[in-house]
């Protein structure tokens, strides 16, 4: 009973978010992350809001300027995923933030189906939306005023990590390839977190298709993640990632639209997905950055060995930090930091 409860925590936990997230934040621009910017100010970092349309759909980002930043000269870019459930505003915009400070033009933009982007139904999470989202970043950021299109790298946060990797297999305008704290959707929609649901797999592809009979009739859309628990029962979840997912999504880094609700259907094709395919393809240089304590590493640790062609690949491990550390925690997000504009400064 004790890993059925477990797994019931982890499917629902999301739906909490939702609820708890409902108050407008109160940055300007609705960032949530410490630090984050309050106004444009010459001599600053400055935050540009920007709407551009990829195959129909109306995407919302978020582009970050450097200090001093001139359209006529040329700068590096980088393009941030963010995590599953996450948006632009929590850490995809804290990392596009620091980037930037250290002289990056950089793009964070909310997935399509999710976030202030459009496209209907709601919350539809297929990775090869994803991917292709982060196609779509690097085809705005490459004509942004001032960005030179030879020098651009990618940066994935946990699901976003797992999309990177995919995308970068094909799309060789990247010319760096960075993960942190990088998530296997597919894997884990398939075989549940650290492997828990396996023997549910045949049941839920039943579940999946029968939404997506229900979706084609014209019914009611189906979700996942729309249960709730209660601060008591998050506490008592026995995995760091989704315990403290909780706290960060739900309670401390909250953001209106950031939830873990998908429609059911969309695990047709999360449950055929996997990040660690082809990775033989990835033939820039690759870092791969990971907490020594996230219960996620498992995932990193598949996935880097198999990148047997990268120009030159790295594992940097964050000693002490967990998966949901790195998003936030100033001592781990330096770490990070630092490592990544070295790993791009020699890179692009």
């Amino acid at each position: 009973m004790k890993n059925v409860k477990f797994m019931l925590l982890s499917t629902v936990m999301g739906a909490s978010v939702v609820s708890s997230a409902q108050t407008k934040p109160e940055n300007p621009f609705g960032l949530v992350y410490e630090g984050a910017i309050t106004e444009n100010m010459p001599g600053k970092v400055n935050i540009h809001a920007v709407i551009y349309t990829l195959n129909g759909i109306e995407i919302a980002a978020n582009v970050y300027t450097p200090v001093g930043y001139d359209s006529t000269r040329k700068y590096p870019a980088v393009v941030v995923a963010h995590p599953n459930g996450g948006v632009k505003e929590q850490t995809a915009g804290l990392y596009a933030q620091r980037l930037a400070e250290a002289g990056y033009i950089t793009i964070s933009a909310d997935a399509a189906y999710q976030g202030a982007s459009g496209g209907k139904p709601r919350n539809v999470d297929k990775p090869s939306n994803r991917i292709e989202d982060i196609h779509g970043m690097a085809d705005f950021i490459s004509h942004y005023p001032g960005v030179d299109a030879t020098r651009l790298g990618v940066l994935g946060i946990c699901g976003g990590g797992g999309y990177t990797l995919k995308a970068a297999q094909s799309d060789k305008r990247i010319r760096a390839v960075a993960t942190l704290s990088m998530f296997n959707s597919g894997e884990v929609r398939r075989n549940g977190f650290q492997n828990s649901q396996v023997g549910t797999i045949q049941d839920r592809l039943k579940l999946a298709s029968d939404a997506r009979t229900q979706e084609a009739a014209g019914g009611e859309i189906i979700y996942m993640g729309t249960g709730k628990i209660t601060e008591e029962e998050a506490a008592k979840i026995p995995t760091d990632l989704y315990r403290e997912g909780y706290f960060y999504y739900g309670k401390t880094h909250a953001h209106p639209n950031s939830t873990f609700k998908y429609t059911m259907s969309s695990l047709l094709d999360l449950m055929t997905f996997d990040a660690n395919t082809n990775m033989d393809l990835i033939n820039q240089p690759l870092l791969m950055i990971v907490g020594s304590k996230a219960d996620s590493r498992y995932m990193t640790d598949e996935a880097f060995p198999n990148a047997i062609n990268a120009k030159s690949k790295e594992l940097f491990v964050i000693e002490g930090a967990t998966h949901i550390e790195t998003y936030w925690k100033a001592e781990y997000v330096n770490q990070a930091i630092t490592k990544l504009v070295d790993f791009l400064g020699k890179n692009i």
